[in-house]
């Protein structure tokens, strides 16, 4: 169950901050992460999904004024996880499919005095179609995109976030060490995923999902199917187990029987780039000069790195978050973000994630080495 104070997980000073800004009378947010972040609920399976699709007649929204007590506008159906785990406590209930839910939060807005107001939106998850319902039954209000505002307050984590983090990340350690053990020769793809994600269920995860390949398939994100797994072969993994919505996300390799002298060797110059690579994830640096730095060094070993991301931001709900360590990004990185490092070439895919200081950065996914290989005996 989330924490009841909003204090813990949300970092507030940076919101007020940034709300002021931006000159913002209040947010309301729509997204899963954002959500999910200002509500403290964590939303499973079905319910989870309506927070996908912009055009679900089942939208959960949440208004969040600068002064004042924030809102819930939820349907009939989500509102008891509303009631059970969030800290706030006004909840405006709508039935879905027969009431719009951005009509129910016009009139919200109306009755809180914000008809007038300027008010954050997330523009790329709103539909156009609900746009223009807010805009048609308030047209004096300001619609302010709020996207950035509020990828720049969540990137910054609050101690009790990077415990969250850390608990997640042990958690599939755990499970990494467990499985990897258990697979033999002739084990497809399949059955081994299916080892995985049961067993970060069985340890308290409410969901998990990711990739997991032999280095025989060369297409790494189809699924797991039938292909087998032979002795000699490297197990590439790329997981995202998430404890009380917030992730354990981490990659680990590992190789049926003993390692060759190839395997060995690629497998001690890919982590040496990336360890040299966390390093220079220090406050003051850019995602894109991280990204450069990782290109250059693939090249100095002979190997071209053509991947469009060395790692991202992770956060509630969604793992994969802002910012995104790619080419030209310039977001610097500040002290207290979160960022999971994935610089992978072919099967080799180590993984971490790391917290941003303004010296070297403090790794949270430390519970299984990474400095070798899982050896998985045969």
């Amino acid at each position: 169950m989330p924490a009841r104070d909003p204090a813990q997980l949300v970092n507030l000073p940076r919101l007020e901050r940034l709300m002021d800004e931006a000159r913002l009378d209040a947010l309301v947010v729509r997204s899963g992460h954002n959500f999910t972040y200002l509500s403290g609920v964590v939303y499973p399976g079905t319910l989870a999904r309506h927070q996908d699709f912009a055009d679900s007649p089942r939208a959960v929204l949440l208004v969040w004024p600068r002064h004042g007590k924030p809102t819930i506008v939820t349907n009939t159906t989500a509102a008891g996880l509303v009631k059970r785990d969030s800290w706030v406590e006004r909840v405006e209930i709508y039935e879905g499919y027969v009431d719009r839910p951005y009509a129910t939060l016009a009139r919200v807005l109306s009755e809180q005095g914000l008809a007038k107001a300027r008010v954050g939106f997330e523009k790329n998850v709103v539909s156009a179609a609900d746009w223009e319902v807010v805009a048609s039954a308030l047209p004096e209000l300001a619609m302010i995109d709020c996207v950035e505002i509020m990828d720049r307050v969540r990137w910054v984590k609050t101690p009790a976030e990077i415990a969250k983090l850390k608990a997640g990340a042990d958690l599939l350690d755990d499970a990494y060490a467990e499985v990897f053990a258990t697979i033999k020769d002739g084990d497809t793809e399949r059955s081994v995923h299916t080892k995985l994600v049961e067993r970060c269920l069985a340890k308290g995860c409410g969901w998990v999902h990711g990739i997991l390949n032999s280095s025989t398939n060369t297409i790494s994100y189809a699924g797991e199917g039938d292909t087998r797994f032979r002795r000699g072969d490297v197990v590439r993994t790329d997981y995202v187990a998430y404890l009380d919505g917030y992730p354990g996300h981490q990659s680990r390799n590992a190789i049926l029987g003993p390692a060759s002298d190839t395997q060995r060797r690629e497998y001690a110059t890919t982590l040496d780039i990336y360890r040299r690579s966390i390093d220079r994830c220090r406050a003051g640096t850019t995602a894109g000069e991280v990204y450069d730095y990782v290109v250059r060094e693939f090249a100095k070993v002979g190997w071209q790195y053509t991947n469009i991301l060395i790692g991202h931001g992770v956060g509630s709900w969604w793992h994969q978050q802002a910012p995104i360590l790619s080419r030209g990004n310039d977001t610097v990185l500040e002290p207290g973000m979160v960022l999971a490092l994935e610089p992978a070439r072919h099967h080799w895919h180590i993984q971490d994630m790391i917290v941003v200081n303004d010296g070297a950065p403090t790794l949270i996914s430390d519970k299984l080495s990474t400095d070798a290989p899982f050896i998985i005996p045969m």
